[in-house]
C-alpha cells in the first residue's frame, strides 16, 4: 500500500514537466518575429518623413511616388510579421490551454487521493488505536515495520498535501499566463486591423498619385530624356576616368619594372671594364614586359598595397555599409519598367537611394579619391579607388573631399542635393575596372 501511495505521488508530475520544456522554442521565434516588427516600423517611420518632404511640393512627383510604394511594402511586411506572432501565440494558447486542463485533472487525482488518505487514516487518528495496532504486532519485527508503516504514511500524507497545494499555485500561473496571452493575440488583432486600414489607406494614395503622374505623361518623357543623358554624360566620365587609372597604374608599373632590371643591370657590371659592359638579358626582357603592360587597357595593375585594399573590399561584399544612413533604394540595378509609362524600360548603372532633405553621404570603403567634378543633371559626383574597385557617388549637392585624398569608411564626401519636386536622393555605383556590379550584392542590410 505504501508502495502504491509513493507512486501516486511522483508519478503524474511528468506530463506537466514535457509541456514545459516546450515553450522556450516558440518565445524565440515570436521574439525574432517583434524584432523584425520593430525594424520595420522604424523603416516607416524613416520612410514617411521621406515622404513628407516630398509631398510639401504641391505637384505629384516620382519620388512621392517611390516613398508611397516603399512604404506599401514595408506595411505588408509589418502585417506578415502580426499574422506570425499571431499563430505563435495562438499556439501558446492552445499549449497553455492543455496545461491547465491537465493540471486541474491532476489536482482532482491528487485531492481524491488525499481524501482516500484521510479516510484511512481517521481509522487510526487516535493514539489508542496505533497504539492497538502497533501491540496488535505477533513479532517484535512486525512492530517495528508498523511503526515505519505509521510514520512514513504520514509522511506520505504530508508530501501529498505540499503536492496539493504546488499544484493548486502552478494552476494559477498558468491561468493568469493564458489571460496575458489572451490580452496580447487581442492586442495583436486590434493592431492588425489598424495596420490594414492603413494598407488601404496608402493604396488610395498611391493611385491618387500614379493617375496624376500619368495626367503628366509628357512632362515625365521628358524628364526621362534629361536623365538618360545625364546618366550617359555620367557613363562617359567613369569609363575615361577607369581608363586613365588603368593606362598610369601600367605606365607606373612598367617604370617600376625598368627601374629595377636596370638597377639589376648596373650590379652585374660593376667592376667589369669600360669596355667589357653589356646589356643583360633580363633588361631586355624587363622594357619588353613593361610595354606590354603600358598597352594593356583592361584592367588596373595593383601594387601589393591596393591588392591588399581591392582583397579587403572583396572580403567585404554584402557588408558595406550604406552611403547615407536613412533611406531606402528608390530605382534599383539594371533594366526595369518605368513605374508610371508604359511599355517604358529604363536602364540604371547603380542604385538610387531616396533620403532625408541634407543628409550626409558617406565612402562606403577606404581608399583615395580618384575624381570629383560635376556633371549637368546628376549634380557634384565622387569617385573613390579602391585597387582595382571603384564606387561612384553622384546627385551630391556640395564636395567636402578632393582629388587624391585617402580617405576612410563612413567619411563624409559630401550632403544629397534636393530636386525641385522635393525629392532628395543619390545614386550609388560599383565598378571592377570596366565592369558595372550591382551595388546591392555589396551593401550590408540596412
Amino acid at each position: 500500500m505504501l508502495l502504491l501511495l509513493l507512486l501516486l505521488l511522483v508519478g503524474p508530475t511528468a506530463p506537466v514537466a514535457l509541456a514545459q520544456k516546450k515553450a522556450p522554442a516558440a518565445k524565440k521565434s515570436k521574439a525574432q518575429l517583434e524584432r523584425e516588427r520593430r525594424a520595420n516600423l522604424k523603416r516607416i517611420k524613416e520612410t514617411s518623413r521621406i515622404l513628407a518632404q516630398t509631398q510639401q511640393k504641391k505637384q505629384a512627383s516620382v519620388g512621392q511616388l517611390n516613398a508611397i510604394q516603399e512604404k506599401l511594402v514595408v506595411q505588408q511586411g509589418v502585417i506578415k510579421n502580426i499574422s506570425s506572432e499571431l499563430r505563435y501565440i495562438e499556439g501558446d494558447v492552445q499549449q497553455t490551454e492543455g496545461q491547465v486542463q491537465q493540471t486541474r485533472q491532476r489536482l482532482e487525482r491528487l485531492k481524491a487521493e488525499y481524501a482516500r488518505l484521510i479516510y484511512a487514516g481517521s481509522k487510526t487518528a487516535n493514539g489508542y488505536n496505533r497504539l492497538m495496532f502497533l501491540f496488535a504486532a505477533e513479532s517484535f519485527n512486525q512492530f517495528l515495520l508498523r511503526l515505519r508503516y505509521i510514520r512514513q504514511y504520514t509522511e506520505v500524507r504530508q508530501a501529498q498535501a505540499t503536492q496539493i497545494t504546488q499544484t493548486q499555485q502552478r494552476l494559477g500561473q498558468q491561468l493568469t499566463g493564458l489571460q496575458q496571452q489572451r490580452q496580447e493575440k487581442g492586442s495583436l488583432l486590434s493592431t492588425q486591423l489598424s495596420e490594414k486600414k492603413t494598407l488601404t489607406t496608402l493604396k488610395v494614395q498611391q493611385n491618387q498619385v500614379i493617375t496624376k503622374l500619368t495626367q503628366q505623361e509628357e512632362g515625365l518623357r521628358k524628364e526621362l530624356a534629361n536623365r538618360q543623358r545625364a546618366i550617359s554624360r555620367l557613363d562617359n566620365l567613369i569609363a575615361l576616368r577607369v581608363r586613365e587609372e588603368i593606362a598610369r597604374a601600367a605606365r607606373e608599373a612598367a617604370r617600376r619594372a625598368v627601374a629595377k632590371a636596370r638597377a639589376a643591370e648596373v650590379a652585374a657590371n660593376a667592376g667589369r671594364s669600360p669596355g667589357a659592359t653589356s646589356r643583360t638579358p633580363a633588361t631586355a626582357a624587363a622594357e619588353e614586359a613593361a610595354a606590354t603592360k603600358a598597352e594593356r587597357t583592361d584592367r588596373v595593375t595593383l601594387t601589393p598595397e591596393t591588392a591588399k585594399l581591392a582583397a579587403s573590399f572583396t572580403d567585404n561584399r554584402g557588408r558595406l555599409p550604406w552611403p547615407v544612413g536613412k533611406g531606402f533604394i528608390s530605382q534599383r540595378f539594371g533594366r526595369h519598367n518605368h513605374p508610371v509609362l508604359k511599355n517604358v524600360v529604363v536602364e540604371n548603372r547603380g542604385v538610387d537611394i531616396q533620403t532625408n532633405s541634407g543628409e550626409p553621404v558617406r565612402a562606403v570603403f577606404s581608399g583615395k579619391v580618384l575624381t570629383v567634378a560635376s556633371v549637368p543633371g546628376m549634380g557634384n559626383i565622387v569617385m573613390v579607388q579602391h585597387g582595382d574597385y571603384f564606387t561612384v557617388y553622384a546627385k551630391l549637392r556640395n564636395v567636402s573631399v578632393s582629388e587624391g585624398q585617402t580617405i576612410e569608411a563612413r567619411q563624409t564626401l559630401g550632403t544629397v542635393s534636393t530636386n525641385a519636386e522635393g525629392t532628395s536622393e543619390v545614386q550609388f555605383q560599383v565598378w571592377r575596372n570596366s565592369a558595372n556590379l550591382n551595388p546591392e550584392n555589396w551593401l550590408g542590410r540596412k
